[in-house]
């Protein structure tokens, strides 16, 4: 019952998310730039849900953002598996109690999003690209979401644990009954 729940909220949480991003993020913009709240979304799954959680969820937002904003269907599925899969190594190899290793984690999965979102809108579709305008959208939306992410860090390492005992658990006696 409590997974249930969990996953109700989680789908509640994807579509404020969604919310935001496309109402209320866009009044503020800076340079046309707004934050992208499903990466600080899906590397939060990522790093306190089980490893299926946060690709199950990593694909449908990218399905669900490639559909609605009408863009080719895979780039954003692509971009958000990867970070739900940084989430997962990131929850193995760093502590998620430290604000500074968070900021480090936004940072990172920021840069590799957007870096595989323009890779592949080059490889695949020949979109062009011009290095001025892909780093300042790099550096705006990487300095939006990590402010975002240390606003929303208390509330989202609470629900974490929440999440993270849930689904994970202490289950070492498991093991040898």
């Amino acid at each position: 019952m409590r997974k249930i729940f969990i996953n109700i909220t989680l789908i509640l949480i994807g579509f404020l998310c969604l919310f935001l991003q496309t109402n209320f993020f866009s009044w503020f913009t800076i340079h046309g730039i707004s934050p992208n709240l499903f990466i600080i979304y899906i590397l939060f799954i990522g790093l306190f849900g089980s490893k299926s959680m946060g690709i199950i969820y990593g694909s449908v937002c990218g399905i669900i953002l490639d559909l609605l904003f009408k863009q080719n269907v895979g780039i954003n599925l692509t971009g958000l598996v990867i970070v739900a899969l940084m989430g997962i190594m990131f929850n193995k190899n760093f502590s998620k109690d430290s604000k500074i290793t968070i900021i480090f984690m936004i940072f990172c999965s920021t840069i590799v999003f957007e870096v595989v979102l323009y890779f592949l809108n080059y490889a695949i579709y020949s979109i062009n690209i011009e290095m001025t305008s892909f780093i300042k959208i790099l550096v705006i939306e990487t300095i939006y979401n990590i402010i975002l992410s240390i606003i929303l860090y208390p509330l989202l390492q609470k629900f974490g644990y929440y999440i993270e005992n849930e689904y994970k658990g202490d289950k070492i006696l498991t093991r040898y009954f």
